[in-house]
């Protein structure tokens, strides 16, 4: 045992808990936190532009690697500034620590300088958080708070230091991560389970974010191949499955593809596998699986019933189930997948393959180094990049799905690179860039290579697109008519800037991109000029269904 402060105790506890990298923004109230870090000098910290980038590097960090993401702030405003992306991780089960400090237990609740009730402002968006008054109760609270983060369904926790906590001593003795637990599967219901799709003739299974975090891709592709059956993936769920495999038949939901949505409504059974049934999925929850059976595996009590009524629910990782299961289930013959390779005959008809975002996503795909990470920002280029660019693996594919937090992706492009080490394709709008284009500057410093590619359409296109469709097309506040020039912009950042103005430049430009930021170690920003005009289809409104979305794909 020795005698440390409480801040030399927060660096040797993040060191017990593998932390190797940190992203933040200091302040005064994490002065002393800082400087334990500097003395400690063994975690890489990542000074982030604004505290919402370093929430998102964080959280891309932790997507990005499977690791809990770990940000600073100060109180006050750079605490409030962590709330989006705190939050971001909350909607998509993102294990990430957020540490913030506070003023002196003596001056709390005196309304001093830069003081704020961060954990009372957070309660609704994290799994758990604390406030630290004592420092003899702060190396319990680090350690609970990574094993809660990274435990069951997995999400963000909040630790809020107060001054006295980090200057006060107290004995420190080291102590290994909490062992995660695992928890009994009813056998009963497995075994349930086995018996419906055993007698199923027409399942489809669907894959969540739930399979990612639990590591369960390889059993999922092994039950697939038992099942002969088709795979849809949500947008949390991408990368689950390859999109090259011949059972994956691409993204369900609101934008999801022909496939998909007729398989849905042909199949007999659903298997649920880590997913909620989101409104962007299931588009109307009361029609959605009406007259099918529905198995829904998830780590979290809390989802089942919730927005889909469930034949059978299993309580468990969708690795324990599968393996359980697995042994249960008879091999299933190729008909009814034979059946559903009939649908993708009419994909080919639903895939605008004139637009220019099309195109330049599916070179982008093949021009980016094999297995590196691609993370989108929200809007129509999102859904661009979940149907165009393909993930082969797991945590390949980043993006906010849950809250859907423009300004996502730079933050969470630069945590995905010190996560991996590897290049990073970013695709973002123009809108969303403008959100967020202050953390260009920290990719520059911290010589980061990214391609970004800037879908320029001067629009708000996903906003704007539903005022086409569904107001008549009265187009409020959704023209951006930004006068920027995005090539001169970044390199007055020291980052590289090129320009896509029409298909012939799109291969040569997209070489010159992935091969400087390659070998420069640094981003390229590709402002690529697309029309406004360009729609993401297939489209439907929740509350719709999936023959709704048929009758109107096939039109």
């Amino acid at each position: 045992m020795m005698k440390l402060k409480g801040a030399e105790i927060l660096i040797n506890c993040l060191l017990e808990q593998g932390v190797d990298t940190i992203f933040g923004y200091p302040g005064g109230t994490v002065l002393d936190i800082y400087d334990a870090l500097y003395r400690n000098g063994k975690i890489k910290h990542i000074l982030t532009a604004h505290e919402q980038g370093a929430a998102h590097a964080a959280d891309g960090y932790a997507r990005a690697t499977g690791k809990v993401g770990v940000c600073f702030a100060t109180s006050g405003p750079g605490a409030t500034n962590l709330v989006t992306g705190i939050a971001t991780a909350f909607m998509d089960s993102v294990p990430m620590v957020a540490i913030t400090g506070n003023v002196g237990l003596n001056m709390l609740g005196r309304d001093s300088f830069q003081e704020i009730d961060i954990a009372g402002i957070t309660i609704p968006i994290t799994k758990h958080n604390y406030i630290v008054k004592d420092v003899s109760e702060l190396a319990d609270v680090i350690r609970q708070a990574f094993y809660i983060a990274n435990s069951g369904r997995k999400g963000p926790v909040l630790i809020d230091i107060l001054k006295n906590v980090q200057i006060a001593e107290c004995e420190y003795e080291p102590q290994k991560p909490y062992a995660l637990k695992s928890f009994d599967i009813d056998a009963e219901k497995v075994r349930r389970t086995a018996e419906i799709i055993n007698a199923a003739a027409k399942p489809v299974i669907i894959a969540g974010g739930g399979v990612i975090s639990a590591g369960a891709s390889p059993y999922l592709k092994e039950l697939a191949a038992k099942l002969n059956a088709p795979v849809a993936y949500t947008l949390m769920g991408k990368g689950a499955i390859s999109d090259r495999d011949p059972l994956c038949i691409g993204m369900l939901g609101m934008h999801g593809t022909f496939t998909a949505a007729k398989a849905i409504m042909a199949s007999d059974t659903i298997i649920a596998l880590g997913s909620r049934f989101s409104d962007r999925v299931a588009l109307n929850r009361d029609l959605f699986a009406n007259g099918k059976k529905v198995i829904h595996i998830d780590i979290d009590n809390a989802e089942f019933d919730k927005n889909v009524k469930t034949t059978v629910r299993v309580l468990a990782s969708v690795d324990r189930y599968i393996k359980e299961v697995l042994p249960l289930l008879a091999p299933k013959s190729g008909e009814w997948m034979d059946e559903v390779q009939t649908f993708e005959e009419g994909e080919k008809l639903k895939v605008d393959t004139s637009i220019m975002a099309y195109k330049i996503l599916k070179k982008a795909c093949a021009a980016a180094p094999k297995d590196s990470p691609v993370v989108a920002d929200v809007g129509q280029h999102q859904m661009w990049a979940a149907q165009f660019y393909s993930a082969e693996r797991p945590r390949q594919f980043l993006t906010s799905g849950g809250l859907g937090t423009m300004g996502y992706s730079m933050g969470g492009a630069i945590g995905a690179h010190f996560g991996t080490g590897k290049l990073v394709t970013v695709v973002v709008g123009d809108g969303c860039f403008n959100m967020n284009m202050n953390e260009l500057s920290t990719a520059v410093t911290n010589d980061v290579p990214l391609v970004i590619l800037l879908m320029n359409n001067s629009v708000l296109g996903m906003v704007r697109q539903w005022q086409k469709i569904f107001y008549e097309r009265r187009f409020s506040q959704t023209t951006l008519n930004k006068k920027t020039d995005y090539v001169k912009f970044a390199e007055s950042f020291g980052a590289r800037g090129l320009r896509i103005n029409s298909e012939e430049d799109i291969d040569g430009v997209l070489a010159e991109a992935y091969t400087y930021a390659e070998k420069n170690s640094a981003p390229v920003l590709v402002d690529c000029i697309i029309s406004r005009d360009e729609n993401v289809l297939p489209m439907i409104k929740p509350g719709q269904t999936y023959d709704t979305q048929l009758e109107k794909m096939e039109d």
